[in-house]
């Protein structure tokens, strides 16, 4: 497989990974109206999916050597589109929360279980363009997920949009069928570590992996206080922006899509604080912009932050592959369990000063996480054992 198809594989298969999980946020409005519940209930309804997503990272950290890749990722898939497809009836708030944390638990076990399988068959050389292939396809998911989901729902209603998200889970199982190669457990690999455990206390003990955690947890964190309540400001005067024009909003991710995949070389050329630091400075100079009345420059600021957290994203994830010395299962779960704990945290927090002071106290909120995330940037060191490949590059 060359490069490039390889590349454009490992991105798809993100894309149909994640299209569920923020797509949603495109739609929070309908759901909103149909719900009859605060913009904060809702948002935190449709975020529930970060909490399963962290347990999944937490499953996966923890049995994640026992668990075959392959079958993991195309079992993941194949479920996830159970929960998707009960959602087109609309269920009470209580449910609708607990199929979106089901959502997430079956989403975050196949994306963890992929970084996974790429940190273990990919060279030292060649993890990061690979991580930052993957994380280039939730990038478009981003997109392209909630501009379907808004002309879905705007052409055919919120019961279709679910229907159609569920294909796609599905499309992303038999994809995996087809490229993902079989790969023995982990378990029979390498048993030299000890317990899952040992492994877990093995990655906490290291400052430069904990620093990694953390800054994904403040990455998400930022991103989903962004992305989930600007929804709110662009559906209320001045805007009045209407749910087509809402999706049409997100082309915000379109520059995303082209500047995440540079991640790689920018972390090979420059290393990875320097990149950190110029991702958060890109995020944080959007800021302002986002409290503009001028829809232009809510959209421009929208754009900065897009790129700055999501080439931030690809960074830390390709760090944790780099730096984990044993088990990188385990770093790559306990990674995205951080992650998407900051997410969940980054919707409950920000929807309460949402509703309570409004829009410029959430961006000042989103504002700190970013200043926190490159601070701990400075603690991002890799030693030698680190930077040795794992195993050589699969074929």
């Amino acid at each position: 497989m060359s490069g490039a198809l390889r590349a454009f594989t490992i991105g798809l298969t993100a894309f149909l990974t994640v299209v569920d999980l923020f797509a949603t946020q495109a739609i929070l409005p309908a759901l909103t109206a149909a719900y009859g519940v605060t913009p904060a209930a809702m948002g935190f309804a449709v975020n529930a999916t970060t909490f399963g997503m962290a347990l999944g990272g937490l499953a996966v950290a923890l049995f994640g050597r026992s668990i075959d890749r392959r079958r993991g990722i195309l079992l993941s898939l194949a479920i996830l589109a159970v929960p998707t497809a009960l959602l087109a009836a609309m269920p009470s708030l209580p449910l609708f929360t607990l199929l979106r944390i089901v959502q997430g638990l079956c989403m975050s076990t196949a994306f963890a279980l992929t970084l996974a399988y790429l940190g273990e068959h990919t060279s030292a050389a060649d993890t990061a363009s690979a991580f930052a292939a993957y994380i280039t396809g939730n990038v478009a998911s981003n997109l392209f997920g909630r501009l379907l989901a808004a002309g879905v729902v705007d052409h055919l209603g919120l019961a279709a949009n679910f229907w159609v998200f569920a294909a796609l889970n599905l499309a992303g199982a038999v994809l995996v069928w087809f490229t993902i190669e079989r790969t023995p457990p982990m378990r029979q690999m390498d048993m030299s570590h000890g317990s899952p455990f040992s492994s877990w206390l093995t990655h906490f003990a290291s400052p430069a992996l904990r620093a990694a955690f953390a800054i994904g947890f403040l990455i998400l964190f930022a991103f989903i206080g962004t992305f989930t309540y600007v929804n709110f400001v662009l559906v209320r005067p001045p805007f009045d922006v209407g749910m087509m024009m809402l999706g049409i909003v997100y082309f915000v991710f379109l520059p995303s899509v082209v500047t995440t995949p540079l991640a790689g070389r920018a972390v090979a050329r420059f290393g990875t604080r320097p990149t950190l630091w110029a991702s958060f400075a890109v995020a944080i100079l959007g800021l302002p912009l986002m409290l503009s009345a001028s829809i232009g420059a809510l959209l421009l600021g929208l754009g900065l932050v897009a790129v700055g957290t999501f080439f931030a994203q690809a960074t830390a994830t390709g760090f944790v592959g780099r730096a984990a010395t044993v088990d990188r299962g385990a770093a790559s779960g306990l990674y995205l369990a951080s992650y998407f704990l900051g997410g969940l945290s980054g919707s409950a927090v920000l929807g309460q000063v949402f509703d309570r002071f409004g829009w410029t106290a959430c961006v000042v909120g989103i504002g700190l996480s970013l200043v926190l995330g490159a601070a701990l940037a400075a603690r991002l060191t890799l030693d030698r054992a680190a930077s040795a490949p794992a195993l050589a590059p699969s074929r």
